[in-house]
Formats: C-alpha cells, sequence, structure tokens
C-alpha cells in the first residue's frame, strides 16, 4: 500500500481568548494520498481554514503529529519549517495576494528568489508555467491590467513555479463568478491529473468542492464525515 503524501493523527488545536480556552479542533485524523484532490467543508468556524493552515506549516497544533512526505513538520523550528514550506508547499489563495507593483512575471517569480536558481533557471521556470496557465501574453501585465481570473491563474502559477508536492488553496473561486471559477477548478484538476500534485483545498461552495475527488466536514472542530466524489 502507498504511504499517504499527509498523514494526519490526534492532532489538536485551540486558542486562548479573554482568558477562555476555545477548542478549534479536535483529535484530527486524516490522511492524503499523493495525486489526491481533496476539499475542506464546514460552517463558519469549523476550524478548516485552521486545519489548512496546519498542514501548511503556517501554524502548530498543540498536540498531535501532521507527517507530510514522511516528515512531522510539527516537530521542525521556525527556521526550518520556513525552509520546509519553501521547498514544499505552493498556496493559492481567495484575493490573489499578488504584489500591485510587480507584474505577472515578477510575482510568479518571487518564490524563485529564495532559491539558488540562477536568473536564466528563474526566467525559464515563470515562462512554463505561465504558459501552463494561458498567459504567456500576459507575463508584463500588473494585476490592476488583469482580470479576477488572470489574476488567480497568476497566484497558480506561483504557487507552482518551485514544483511543490503540496499545494494548499483558500477558497480559491471564492472572488469570482460561477464561470470564471470553474475555469479555475479544470485548471486545478489538470494540475492533479496532468502533474500529480496533491490539493488541499478549503471552500463553502458545494459545486467547488465537488469538483475535489473527496470532501472532508468539519463541525465544530471535529471530522464528522467523508465522500468521494
Amino acid at each position: 500500500m502507498t504511504t499517504p503524501l499527509i498523514r494526519i493523527s490526534q492532532l489538536s488545536k485551540g486558542y486562548v481568548r479573554g482568558g477562555q480556552a476555545i477548542a478549534v479542533l479536535v483529535d484530527i485524523h486524516l490522511e492524503v494520498a499523493h495525486g489526491e484532490f481533496v476539499a475542506l467543508m464546514g460552517p463558519s468556524g469549523s476550524g478548516k481554514s485552521t486545519l489548512l493552515n496546519l498542514i501548511a506549516g503556517i501554524d502548530k497544533p498543540d498536540s498531535g503529529k501532521i507527517e507530510i512526505g514522511g516528515v512531522d513538520i510539527a516537530s521542525l523550528t521556525e527556521g526550518e519549517l520556513a525552509d520546509w514550506r519553501a521547498a514544499n508547499v505552493g498556496f493559492i489563495f481567495q484575493f490573489y495576494n499578488l504584489l500591485p507593483v510587480l507584474s505577472a512575471f515578477d510575482n510568479v517569480e518571487l518564490p524563485l528568489l529564495l532559491t539558488g536558481l540562477s536568473s536564466s533557471e528563474r526566467h525559464e521556470r515563470v515562462a512554463a508555467v505561465l504558459a501552463l496557465v494561458g498567459l504567456t501574453d500576459r507575463a508584463d501585465h500588473y494585476p490592476s491590467e488583469l482580470s479576477g481570473g488572470q489574476q488567480q491563474r497568476v497566484a497558480i502559477a506561483r504557487a507552482l513555479v518551485t514544483d511543490p508536492a503540496l499545494i494548499v488553496a483558500d477558497e480559491p473561486t471564492g472572488d469570482l463568478d460561477r464561470s470564471t471559477g470553474e475555469d479555475v477548478l479544470s485548471l486545478l484538476d489538470q494540475l492533479v491529473h496532468e502533474l500529480g500534485k496533491t490539493i488541499v483545498m478549503v471552500t463553502h461552495d458545494p459545486k467547488a468542492a465537488a469538483r475535489a475527488g473527496r470532501m472532508v466536514h468539519l463541525e465544530k472542530g471535529v471530522l464528522v464525515n467523508e465522500a468521494t466524489a
């Protein structure tokens, strides 16, 4: 049996607000296979974004293990975790998070500036991922000159440029109209089936979740059920 890319066990996370302890995630157990597309669903406050942040190494759990590619990321130091994120995770956000003063090309190149790649190697990679998302002719355009769908494609290219095994997407279609959102979901599907990427996506939209291979539902910090699309 193939070892899963993500293996989460006995995971719990909480916060203290106003002197009161609030449990956000309680005893989560979850496995995600290599090349799987998983949607995390649940009402606001269910813990799905917190779980996504833990999987991405943005936050640390209070207890439990998160193994990704055989690495227990919960045990890493902050510096080690930053290096691990840069090498292993691509991020896609609802509001794109593009720098307005940079062109599409330069926004995509940003993660590569932390690597040892030469300028020519960086430019080759950026050109390749912009071609993949269909934006070769928009490389020199700034975010303000791009539609919402085009900006999200730039964000997807930026997530891909370091060739990460894992892509985490937080409401990637939440700011898009239905047609444009479908185009973005089709692109994500292409990344899974043609490039073998693993995607974990938070969404409120059942139609978006249905494009994933599996849906995981959270209620008040507890994983309540899973469904295969």
